[in-house]
């Protein structure tokens, strides 16, 4: 047992953690105020059930049901991947009912990813850079997911152990990390890729090579799991897909998305310009954006930030999430290629993410599944680390919209 502590402790490396502690902390304590004490006034439902909604909901099933794939009933359990619920299983061994159970093993799982992506993004870019990734990570408001019972902070903490891993040369800890990501959920296989990639641009050993091609074992085993019971490996594509809304075309929920963020709901809706006031409107703001870039030597710094501010917000009660969520996926794409070559292995692994949530021509919980590339959150924090006055506020906003997210969620409306 001391050998492991010791182990932990020297992968670990800085023991002063007070930092991510107090974000983590903090974020943390918005959202179960909101959920457990504020929201049931409002609300039929209270207590930690609010913690189970949606996807909780389908976890739930499979602990006490099994996995199905029954079409006709719309059942489709084996979408979902299989280590969260073993987890989550094996905590309720003792004692604990399943609600809790779940809420403890993303939450210990979110702040083991928080303190970990610290640690190490301070070895490779400075304290300062590291703070501002702890924060982000923290109040980002898909951290909600973090939280709730969802695979956020587990796939978040098995992402960033095999990619540290693997940027150390720690081939055997990459590839269990790794493996463990792919039986996590389905865009873990974007490290399998990663580590190819990585072994064959950096000229890497063997090992390397045999490391990520061990990534695939969580999901060959699920596979093989699928096969025994439903005589299908690839029975939880199937189920994936079905789930989905149907399209017209590749690419529609993409579309949808953008011309939502920037014609509107009606606009879209009816497939034309029934309501010209909403793209004048984001019309004029962007361009009262561009007007206070340039005016910056002129209106001075404090006054260009309080108004850039001030429209960022305007433009996010007109918007709303098909903004929000657009600028999240366009934003991180654009970070990636900016930060590339400090990045270097997160980036390959980022844009491999992309590529996979690209694939299947559909955006739904696409802005989740960004937040899940740590890669990101650390490029964020690389450009805030350059921008600190523009930090602050950053980190304020997400605070308003990781507390309108919980309260969506607690009410039982989509959040992501």
């Amino acid at each position: 047992m001391q050998k492991i502590l010791r182990a932990i402790k020297t992968f670990l490396g800085d023991k002063d953690y007070t930092f991510p502690l107090t974000m983590w902390l903090l974020s943390r304590l918005v959202i179960v105020l909101l959920m457990v004490i504020i929201v049931p006034v409002f609300s039929p439902v209270s207590g930690w059930k609010i913690f189970a909604n949606w996807d909780g909901e389908l976890y739930h099933s499979i602990i006490t049901r099994g996995y199905i794939y029954n079409p006709a009933q719309k059942e489709y359990l084996v979408a979902f991947f299989p280590l969260f619920p073993l987890l989550i299983k094996a905590v309720m061994k003792l004692g604990f009912p399943f609600e809790l159970a779940g809420i403890l093993v993303n939450n210990l799982a979110f702040l083991g990813a928080i303190l970990l992506v610290y640690n190490w993004v301070k070895e490779l870019y400075g304290i300062q850079v590291a703070r501002w990734t702890s924060a982000i990570l923290a109040w980002c408001p898909f951290s909600l997911f973090g939280t709730v019972i969802y695979t956020e902070g587990l796939y978040l903490l098995l992402t960033s152990f095999a990619l540290r891993a693997f940027q150390k040369s720690q081939y055997t800890l990459a590839a269990l990390g790794g493996a463990l990501a792919t039986a996590t959920r389905p865009p873990g296989m974007a490290i399998t890729l990663t580590f190819l990639l990585a072994s064959w641009r950096e000229k890497r050993p063997l090992g390397a090579y045999i490391s990520g091609l061990s990534t695939t074992l969580g999901i060959l085993l699920y596979s093989l799991y699928c096969w025994l019971k439903f005589a299908d490996p690839l029975i939880f594509l199937k189920a994936q897909k079905a789930w989905q809304p149907e399209q017209d075309f590749w690419g529609q929920s993409w579309l949808k998305m953008i011309v939502q963020a920037t014609a509107g709901y009606q606009n879209w809706r009816h497939g034309s310009l029934v309501d010209p006031w909403y793209p004048l409107a984001f019309i004029l703001i962007c361009l009262g954006g561009y007007w206070l870039g340039k005016s910056q030597l002129k209106l001075g710094k404090n006054k260009t930030q309080f108004g850039i501010c001030f429209l960022a917000i305007v433009l996010w009660l007109l918007g709303g999430s098909p903004l929000i969520n657009t600028v999240t996926i366009l934003g991180s794409i654009y970070l990636l290629w900016r930060f590339r070559s400090q990045l270097n292995l997160l980036a390959i692994y980022g844009f491999c993410s992309f590529g996979i949530i690209f694939s299947s021509g559909r955006s739904t919980s696409a802005e989740r599944y960004t937040y899940g590339i740590i890669s990101v959150s650390i490029a964020l924090g690389l450009l805030l680390q350059k921008y600190p006055r523009w930090g602050y506020p950053v980190i304020g906003f997400f605070g308003i919209l990781l507390a309108s997210l919980a309260v969506r969620f607690s009410q039982h409306q989509w959040a992501g």
